[in-house]
């Protein structure tokens, strides 16, 4: 019984490394989208978004702008990774559209500083 509860334990930490590998992905096929195109897409839909960050709104929460509007985005402490970045620098993200019946917010898997 041992051998098969350590045989799954070791199938969930590969899918578990596997789906984590795939969130992050931002090659061909995952183009920038709009804040206003995030908004409409459903639920867990990766995304790219380009624009600035506004300000912080607390708890890991930011108002991020495009040219089309702005959104609540959510960056893990761990993913400014010595990264800084201020109202006037323009960046790219990517993570998934996070709705529920109240509020709609993009999860930040990955941030970098974008240049047109």
């Amino acid at each position: 019984m041992q051998g098969k509860s350590l045989f799954c334990l070791v199938l969930l930490v590969i899918a578990g490394g596997l789906s984590l590998h795939a969130q992050g992905y931002t090659g061909p096929g995952l183009e920038a989208v709009t804040v206003v195109e995030a908004k409409n897409l459903r639920d867990n839909t990766p995304v790219v978004l380009r624009g600035k960050i506004e300000r912080f709104l607390g708890d890991e929460r930011y108002l991020f702008s495009d040219d089309s509007g702005t959104i609540t985005i959510e960056i893990d402490d761990r993913l400014w990774a010595g990264l800084s970045v201020d109202q006037n620098d323009l960046v790219e993200i990517n993570g998934e559209v996070d709705k529920d019946f109240r509020s709609i917010e993009i999860e930040v898997k990955g941030i970098k500083k974008y240049k047109q």
